[in-house]
């Protein structure tokens, strides 16, 4: 029983997949939507009902015979409510518990981490994956700092650090918050890396590692952090894969051409992760409430208080490309110069 075509709110879902023989289960490749495809494939596999789930490119549509579409306008999350809270909610209506760490990080991704209702303790430090600080710190794509994308520049500077999670946490909020080039938002963006929330039963050190992770390979490896979502064993290959997210993703920050005009920042990067770029500059760099990521053939949009998600997908639409996004995360793929896009965005946002 497909929802295609009708609200979530206007179904009983619950009730729908407590009785369905089979679930289809469509994520959009994005962290949130991923996170909330894991929380219900586990009560799913729980229950031994059998499902099938594919995480859908983020310019395409759900397909038609989805029974659960997640992160697009007729499904899981077409509200402002985070999917992975819906999906939470729609659990315990199974009568399953979602595994803490991973509502957390859905929330997280979705904007509003207290949604997921659950009990997590903090601690002081950095929300990272791993135990190894340097690793952690360089890799975060959480903020954007002097030392991120490079292992051995903040080794060195933590060699020289009393080894304490306030002195981490320090470090790392002055290194995105203290330069000249950080914008007025770094001071706000850098706490939803701090005083971290621990994960006993997770495959990371604290559920907002977690979060970087999942969302880094939703971009680039969508099936591994589906697998990860659902609770599989890949926490090698997810981390080696967020690695190399973060690294690209942080050189290109520091090598794009900048530009500015009335309430767009715009970078020009030869290649990499424009979503991701796009959100840290928004976050951590950007004198303006919305910027454009371009690279060749691609585009990244973030904003902090106007939509981005239409806009995109009419800017692709007129240079015969495709787009689309949530609200204030948006991407679009064409063919033509990244200028004439660029002319499309800011024609479709005004």
């Amino acid at each position: 029983m497909s929802t295609t075509g009708r609200s979530v709110a206007d179904t009983d879902l619950a009730a729908t997949l407590a009785e369905a023989r089979f679930v289809r289960v469509a994520p959009r490749a994005e962290g949130d939507a991923i996170a909330a495809a894991g929380i219900l494939l586990r009560a799913l596999a729980a229950r031994s009902t059998p499902f099938q789930a594919r995480v859908v490119p983020p310019t395409e549509d759900p397909p038609a015979d989805a029974t659960v579409p997640i992160g697009f306008p007729d499904g899981i999350g077409a509200d402002e409510r985070p999917a992975s809270a819906t999906a939470a909610d729609l659990v315990r209506e199974l009568g399953s518990e979602p595994a803490p760490e991973l509502a957390f990080a859905g929330c997280l991704l979705g904007g509003d981490p207290e949604a997921a209702e659950v009990d997590l303790e903090r601690r002081g430090g950095v929300g990272i994956p791993t135990a190894d600080l340097a690793d952690g710190l360089a890799h975060s794509t959480l903020f954007h700092a002097g030392f991120s994308g490079d292992e051995t520049a903040i080794g060195a500077e933590l060699a020289g650090l009393v080894d304490d999670d306030r002195t981490v946490a320090s470090l790392a909020a002055l290194e995105a918050v203290g330069s000249e080039a950080a914008s007025e938002h770094a001071g706000t963006a850098i706490e939803r890396a701090l005083r971290p929330h621990t994960t006993p039963e997770g495959p990371f050190e604290t559920a907002e590692g977690f979060a970087d992770v999942l969302d880094c390979l939703a971009r680039d490896a969508p099936g591994i952090a589906l697998a990860l979502a659902m609770g599989h064993d890949v926490r090698t290959n997810a981390l080696e894969a967020w690695r190399t997210h973060s690294t690209a993703t942080h050189e290109a920050i520091r090598t794009a051409e900048t530009g500015r005009y009335d309430g767009l920042f715009v970078a020009r990067i030869e290649e990499g992760p424009v979503e991701t770029v796009a959100r840290l500059l928004r976050d951590f760099r950007s004198p303006e409430p919305v910027v454009l990521v371009v690279s060749d053939g691609e585009a990244g949009a973030a904003s902090l208080t106007d939509r981005v998600d239409e806009p995109m997908e009419t800017a692709a639409a007129a240079v015969d490309g495709v787009g689309g996004g949530t609200p204030f995360q948006g991407i679009a793929r064409f063919g033509c110069p990244p200028e004439a896009f660029l002319e499309a965005f800011r024609e479709a946002m005004a």
